[in-house]
């Protein structure tokens, strides 16, 4: 089968490989549809992050560099391995992409998030979505009923801003601001308002700050440069301030907006993986007794997200702002997203074109 498969920093090669094997416990799914994910990038142009070196096997999946990349998928159970009777041959279906020891518990309220040598399915081994075929265990397939498999392969990454929503502990009736308007930022408030909070964005690109009013993913958006972001919330909130904010862009002038413009007490969720040690405005954050909240990945989510979706409450179709057949994966999608990022939100793969 054909497969993107990762070997060095700018070096992915789309090969044919041997399918995978299904086993007993597993699952065999042909992938309709994989996005191209932002850590992909970050893989490509400054990694192995995730990704395993060469010499440096992955603690669990005992894999390294080359590596099948793609963990944003969807796509339809084509076999069951021994001992799965709950799934049906035919339904569609995504997969939560962890790569965690067998021992871990992954049942309801557990963090297994956080376990020891947690990695990702498309980046730590185990296969990836952008390959034709792929084999996962029971516990990481998720039914989608019938929300359309195109829109399926955005529930991975709106997966990621419901559980900053969680770890926020807001709830509807809240006021929200969110810092970026990338593919997460955008996703991210996709949440919040479905789940009926009063979501504002703040955003510098004009594509960007264009989307989020089109999706209306935004009560309103504003741009820092036109006006001090945390004076119009406060003017919008009755002087009070937004009760949650999302860092959603690795920018040290957006942490600090956050943290001006959320009330006294109030709550900063970070969702974006950053390269770099910011500073951080200690003093806001004593004086205002804000609380800081790291996030990673999601937990448990992936239900709650498809039950969202399946409401009606949000649609992901404008988000897809194109869709390349695996030959293209570097000239049309990564070589798009790096060079003309603000007008793309997800770019989708069919490994099957």
């Amino acid at each position: 089968m054909k497969a993107a498969r990762y070997y060095d920093r700018k070096d992915i090669r789309i090969e044919d490989i041997p399918e995978p094997e299904l086993k007993p416990g597993t699952v065999a799914i042909d992938v309709a549809w994989c996005g191209i994910c932002g850590t992909d990038l970050h893989e490509y142009l400054e990694g192995p992050i995730f990704i395993p070196p060469k010499g440096s096997p992955q603690p669990i999946s005992g894999e390294e560099a080359p590596v099948t990349i793609g963990h944003e998928f969807s796509g339809t159970i084509t076999a069951l391995g021994e001992g799965v009777t709950d799934l049906e041959v035919g339904q569609n279906v995504v997969v939560e992409p962890y790569i965690v020891h067998d021992d871990v518990d992954t049942g309801p309220g557990q963090a297994y998030q956080l376990s020891k040598d947690m990695n990702f399915i498309g980046l730590g081994g185990r296969g990836g979505g952008l390959s034709q075929k792929i084999v996962v265990q029971r516990r990481w397939v998720h039914p989608i009923g019938d929300i359309p498999l195109d829109q399926a392969a955005l529930i991975e990454p709106l997966s990621v801003g419901h559980h900053a929503f969680v770890r926020s502990g807001a709830k509807a009736g809240d006021a929200a601001i969110v810092g970026g308007a990338g593919p997460i930022g955008l996703l991210t408030s996709a949440v919040l308002k479905a789940s009926g909070l009063t979501v504002y964005v703040s955003e510098l690109s004009e594509a960007r700050k264009k989307m989020a009013r089109e999706t209306g993913v935004a009560d309103e958006v504003f741009d820092p440069r036109e006006g001090d972001v945390a004076e119009q919330v406060r003017a919008l909130t009755g002087g009070r301030g937004a009760d949650v904010g999302f860092e959603c862009s690795s920018v040290p002038a957006v942490l600090d907006m956050l943290m001006a413009t959320v009330r006294p007490g109030g709550v900063i969720v970070n969702v974006s993986i950053w390269g770099h040690k910011p500073q951080v405005d200690m003093p806001s954050l004593v004086l205002k007794e804000l609380d800081l909240r790291g996030t990673i990945g999601y937990a448990n989510d992936h239900p709650s997200t498809i039950a969202l979706v399946q409401s009606g409450k949000l649609d992901l179709a404008p988000f897809i702002t194109a869709k390349i057949p695996l030959d293209d994966l570097i000239t049309e999608g990564f070589d798009q997203l790096i060079n003309n990022n603000e007008h793309h939100v997800k770019i989708l793969v069919n490994p099957n074109a």
